[in-house]
């Protein structure tokens, strides 16, 4: 039999939201008021704002702004006096001993200034990014051509493959098969789209190449004939505004293609302007490339005319497909995070703003993430990428937590297969990922489940039940949310190669149903809770199978409880969070407000998600 918990203790909170930082796209010497919450009984009898000015620290004493029925809110004033301004805070109580508060939580030792909150003057992601639901799309594998036969012509690498076929695995083949998948096939499944709920489609590479991913372009001047040629891709992106969605591209910067036109004139020509934009060991034949993959060489970033043609002002190849008529709303970037960076060379922060202007001198409301596998926290000081792809703030602790036993494999190279972790320390790295980055960088994050490079979320987590719980901490939690095309029809795949079948449109009758109805109620929970897309992150508790959190605006509260199994009910202090009644929005938990307190159980993988006005 289940027993409560105790009422977990509500700490002092602070977080870069709005209901804690109401300015949060401040100028330079803009003064910033920030606010901090202290919960009744946790007794804080002074506060000081201690702040980071060129290099050195200054302590402000914050003053009391109200007092509700929960909470003390104290108040100090930051000026932006740096581009980004890094503080915590000092909170001493009636005995006079000192805690600090930064964005790791409360403690009571002293700590480096690592986990600082930040605030940045440089500009936020669009405002349409916070609500934005993203969907992954793979142009080769997710609809076949509208008419018979291909949308192009094949390209000689290619060997065709019927759309039922299953996809290579191993060896050169899983890089040359080709299932004619088209701009126009997309366009085509809109509907598709629509009902989901997703409002923003990102599509990796559509340029040609020697591949079926084409991330060794030979061209940045055309999109890929095979693939419907530049006219399908302005009929997609006209498509999609017209109902109100965004479109997404995917450029590489940091190599192309053996074959691309500029590395040909590189090795034809060593005096050639070209030669100057390839790190060339031996010329022609020894060069440095991705990873020692000898098809993709690597862009040298200190060739001024490389960055005038590629992605510097308003003629590169970046800013020509944001204009009319593909009118992009952004690009994803890939390996941003090797991008001009070759031994004791580091351009990577350089090219990061260079793009980021470039994007915004073309269309001020576009979108900038860059692909990150590991700790890409040093690259989002908030002056280049607006976020990255979240996988090792998100993915893989999401993993982490919800693998399914038979699933036992890597994540994106890790030699060891993905440990078992109670949500305690998956929430501790979830933690740490997201102190160490502007507030603005991590809810510009995009958080997926898994990709293209991975294996399928359904197959890691193993049952309907726990992917369902992934799913839906994927759009609770502060973020973009990403799902990979097929993940919402329970498509299976173990590792990126089999992940990336083709959508099996001709097989409905094995379509999950019931995972594409939690799909598309997450997604329009999403897109119209204001909570859920700009709130606060506020940590309530965690156990071994359990994790609860606030996500908090002036206005809304909402509680967001995930199970991967069950477990005692756990209870929180509802007089403390002003939880008089709870609106049910989603899932199976069972919530009961008793006695001052809110009882949250759950007796199997499940989620439970409630809102209720906030109290401030």
């Amino acid at each position: 039999m289940f027993r409560s918990m105790p009422v977990q203790v509500l700490l002092p909170h602070h977080d870069g939201s709005a209901l804690y930082v109401p300015n949060s796209s401040p100028s330079l010497d803009d003064v910033v008021p920030l606010f901090l919450r202290a919960p009744v009984g946790s007794d804080v009898s002074s506060v000081h704002l201690r702040q980071v000015i060129d290099g050195e620290p200054s302590f402000t004493e914050a003053v009391v702004d109200r007092v509700t029925a929960t909470d003390t809110w104290w108040r100090a004033d930051l000026r932006c006096h740096n581009p980004v301004s890094n503080y915590r805070w000092l909170l001493i109580d009636g005995g006079g001993n000192s805690r600090w508060l930064n964005s790791r939580g409360l403690v009571d030792w002293d700590v480096t200034d690592r986990h600082d909150f930040a605030v940045t003057t440089y500009a936020a992601a669009p405002s349409w990014a916070r609500r934005a639901v993203f969907y992954q799309v793979f142009p080769d594998r997710f609809a076949p051509p509208v008419g018979p036969g291909l949308d192009g012509p094949v390209p000689p690498w290619a060997h065709v493959s019927d759309w039922i076929d299953p996809p290579e695995i191993d060896g050169p083949g899983a890089m040359t098969q080709l299932y004619g998948g088209s701009l126009r096939g997309v366009t085509a499944k809109l509907s598709h789209l629509c009902d989901l709920g997703v409002n923003t489609l990102w599509i990796t590479p559509w340029f040609p190449a020697n591949s079926n991913h084409r991330y060794d372009a030979s061209s940045f001047d055309s999109i890929d004939p095979v693939l419907g040629g530049d006219d399908a891709l302005a009929d997609l992106s006209r498509a999609l505004h017209d109902r109100g969605m965004r479109l997404m591209g995917d450029l590489t910067l940091n190599h192309t293609g053996a074959a691309h036109d500029w590395f040909l004139k590189a090795q034809a020509d060593a005096t050639s302007a070209e030669a100057g934009f390839y790190y060339f060991l031996d010329h022609p034949d020894r060069y440095e490339s991705w990873i020692g993959v000898p098809s993709l060489p690597k862009l040298d970033h200190t060739s001024t005319e490389l960055r005038r043609r590629f992605y510097d002002g308003a003629e590169s190849v970046a800013a020509r497909w944001l204009k009319p008529p593909f009118e992009l709303d952004g690009w994803r970037i890939d390996v941003a995070n090797m991008t001009g960076r070759l031994g004791p060379l580091d351009l990577n922060h350089e090219i990061a703003a260079t793009v980021r202007s470039t994007v915004e001198s073309v269309n001020p409301d576009g979108l900038l993430i860059g692909e990150h596998a590991h700790d890409a926290t040093a690259d989002l000081d908030g002056s280049g990428w607006h976020g990255t792809m979240n996988y090792a703030g998100f993915s893989r602790p999401m993993w982490s937590w919800l693998r399914g036993p038979e699933f036992d494999a890597e994540f994106l190279g890790v030699p060891a297969r993905v440990s078992v972790r109670p949500a305690s320390a998956v929430v501790e790295t979830m933690k740490d990922f997201m102190a160490s980055v502007p507030w603005q960088s991590a809810v510009g994050n995009m958080n997926i489940l898994g990709s293209h490079d991975t294996a399928r979320w359904r197959t890691v987590a193993g049952d309907a039940g726990r992917a369902r719980v992934g799913a839906a901490m994927l759009f609770a939690f502060p973020g973009m949310p990403c799902v990979f095309a097929g993940d919402e029809i329970g498509m299976t795949g173990a590792d990126n190669h089999a992940a990336r079948s083709p959508f099996p449109w001709q097989d409905r009758d094995h379509w999950d149903q019931s995972m594409f109805d939690h799909y598309r109620s997450l997604t329009h929970l999403r897109r119209e809770t204001d909570a859920l897309a700009e709130g606060g992150l506020r940590w309530l508790s965690t156990g071994a199978d359990h994790m609860t959190f606030a996500r908090e605006t002036p206005e809304e509260t909402v509680i967001v409880h995930a199970a991967r199994a069950g477990h005692d009910p756990v209870s929180l202090d509802a007089a403390g969070l002003g939880v008089k009644e709870l609106e049910h929005l989603l899932g199976e938990t069972t919530a009961d407000i008793v006695d001052g307190r809110l009882d949250i159980s759950a007796d199997e993988p499940t989620v439970g998600i409630y809102r209720f006005p906030t109290c401030s």
